[in-house]
């Protein structure tokens, strides 16, 4: 049986990739530029290389520790799309002291 493949990404390349993932060999290098990939998990769909915003956003989600695994069934739950989004959920954290990732994966910020 093979193993199920999850999504590694280079932010500065703006590319991910899919491999399966192996517990003996957590570090993967970008083979365009030789840079740490970051596991993102399963459920990720990357934006369009052009698509800068997106991937910005994308780069404050992943710094902020949020990923895109599997969950029991429903997938990752709700992510942040644009900045306004993700900008409007980190001031929500400051005000509230919630941790910015639980913001960041929050459907609605009241």
């Amino acid at each position: 049986m093979s193993h199920s493949k999850t999504s590694y990404v280079c932010l500065p390349c703006r590319v991910s990739y899919k491999q399966p993932y192996d517990r003996d060999r957590p570090q993967r290098v970008c083979p365009r530029c030789a840079e740490p990939l970051i596991h993102v998990g399963s459920a990720f769909a990357a934006p369009r290389r052009r698509d800068t915003a997106a991937w910005r956003t994308l780069s404050v989600l992943l710094h902020a520790g949020v990923r895109f695994h599997m969950g029991c069934s429903c997938g990752p739950g709700y992510r942040p799309r644009t900045l306004r989004e993700v900008r409007e959920r980190m001031t929500y954290a400051e005000r509230t002291g919630e941790p910015i990732a639980t913001a960041l994966a929050r459907p609605d910020c009241p």
